[in-house]
């Protein structure tokens, strides 16, 4: 057979074909993909997930919603500052993690999340070089689990990286809502040796978990609280109305707490069984609550005790607005969720005219209406010509969510102070083993008052303010409470 022979210049061109044929093989699905993470990447650290949503972790370069730009900036700033000088002065890093781009389907406010923010940036300017400067510094990353904790896997996966990396990730704070999400965040978090502080969560089944300490009171510790102040009132009767969504934790817990408490010996009573809706069932709970007025009219409580989410609780009041027994007068007393109600919210659930009461996390007025129970050094950053007023000018922050995000921060910060004491290594374990040394002459200075730690993790009898809703929408402080006695002073 005779044997073929090509041409050098087509045996060249043959040869060009195949190599460009084989990059272009390698190259083209590289583009694309490179492409594809282009356009999933909205910054640094933060990224799309489903639904277009941005979700991750940043030092502030990357801005999660146009109401967060100033505290973002301020944040940004500091962090910054404490990385330009990290060869003078060491820094780790606590992460403020909860859900920063929201939705209906949140029961926060973009209020509450944004003052939440602010009162972290301020422990960390006090910490890093206000009147608490203590070292190390803090970095302040901000971590969204995006609407509803949806993403909150990819973001506790972010902070995990985080750990390990040169920003020395030791502790997050804030945490988000009691939700069965928040929960396995938490846990994982946990088990890979960070310390956790909850700013605002209270359902009383979340605790026993390594290295977490919550600065708010417990759904229990409300309950107590609540039913000590109505006692004192001279109310006698009550009704509980509850949801009934299996993952309202806040709800079960909160409608448990204040059944059992509020019922003794000495004449108060429930005086009809639990009422119940399911917010979990869209088509349903409206109804639901429209049709209780009328059974409220025929039991006559004195008090409604509302265990549901704040924007529940608005629907809930329209109806009692609307009852059949105009004649009759209704006081509703609900949980600290009411604090995440925005103002427009506020006000027109004012416009109800019920009277409406409810246990918060914090007030501004705590300091002066309690000063023995409240530190004056850190109160005073959130009255008027304050810090924050200086940095945040018309932005009033009477839901009490900028003192919660600053305790939770301050106490993060107090427990890497203390841990690196004596030399010792500031890692999450050793943080979160710090948090059982805060008590007596060590326990926290919050604005929300003093705070000390029971081996749980929830704080021990911790001041609990009553307020209510007047007719302009905002909350007054009636008093201060505890669930049992006086809260904690000074040492």
């Amino acid at each position: 057979m005779p044997r073929l022979e090509w041409p050098l210049h087509i045996v060249r061109r043959v040869v060009i074909g195949a190599v460009v044929l084989a990059v272009l093989a390698v190259g083209i699905p590289l583009t694309v993909h490179w492409f594809g993470d282009m356009r999933a990447r909205c910054g640094d650290g933060v990224v799309k997930q489903g639904g277009g949503e941005c979700v991750g972790v940043t030092d502030g370069s990357y801005l999660f919603a146009e109401h967060l730009r100033a505290v973002e900036d301020k944040i940004k700033t500091e962090n910054d500052r404490v990385e330009g000088n990290a060869d003078k002065e060491p820094y780790v890093s606590v992460a403020y993690m909860t859900s920063f781009t929201l939705t209906d389907d949140d029961s926060n406010s973009e209020e509450s999340v944004r003052h939440e923010l602010e009162g972290a940036y301020l422990a960390q300017h006090r910490h890093n070089r206000g009147d608490l400067s203590a070292a190390p510094k803090i970095k302040l990353l901000i971590a969204n689990m995006g609407s509803n904790a949806a993403h909150w896997e990819h973001t506790v996966g972010k902070l995990i990286d985080v750990k390990d990396s040169d920003d020395k990730l030791v502790a997050v704070a804030g945490l988000g809502p009691s939700t069965e999400r928040t929960l396995s965040a938490l846990n994982r978090l946990s088990d890979h040796g960070l310390a956790l502080v909850a700013s605002t969560m209270t359902a009383t089944n979340i605790k026993d978990i390594e290295g977490f300490v919550r600065v708010s009171p417990t759904n229990v510790d409300e309950a107590y609280a609540a039913s000590n102040y109505l006692k004192r009132q001279k109310v006698r009767t009550a009704v509980v109305v509850q949801d009934d969504a299996k993952t309202n934790y806040y709800a079960k817990t909160l409608g448990d707490a204040f059944t059992e408490v509020f019922q003794d010996n000495k004449g108060h009573r429930l005086v009809a069984d639990r009422m119940t809706f399911d917010s979990s069932v869209p088509s349903a709970w409206e109804n639901e609550l429209h049709y209780m007025p009328g059974q409220l009219c025929d039991q006559k409580p004195e008090v409604v005790y509302f265990a549901g989410r704040g924007k529940h609780l608005t629907r809930f009041l329209d109806a009692i607005a609307n009852r059949p027994c105009q004649e009759r007068k209704f006081t509703v007393m609900a949980g600290d969720d009411t604090s995440n109600l925005t103002p427009k919210q506020l006000e027109h659930a004012a416009e109800s005219g019920v009277r409406m009461l409810y246990t918060g996390l914090a007030h501004p007025d705590m300091w002066r209406k309690d000063p023995l129970h409240v530190s004056g050094p850190s109160a005073q950053h959130f009255q008027p010509g304050g810090l924050l007023a200086q940095w945040f000018p018309n932005d009033p922050r009477y839901d009490g969510q900028a003192v919660m995000g600053h305790d939770a921060v301050l106490t993060a910060a107090h427990g890497i102070q203390m841990a690196a004491g004596w030399r010792g290594e500031v890692t999450g374990d050793a943080v979160g083993r710090m948090f059982h040394q805060m008590d007596g002459r060590k326990q926290v200075a919050g604005a929300s008052g003093f705070i000390s730690f029971q081996n749980q993790g929830n704080p021990r009898n911790k001041a609990v303010p009553i307020l209510h809703l007047n007719r302009k929408g905002q909350s007054e402080l009636m008093e201060v409470s505890a669930p049992r006695g006086e809260p904690p002073r000074k040492q």
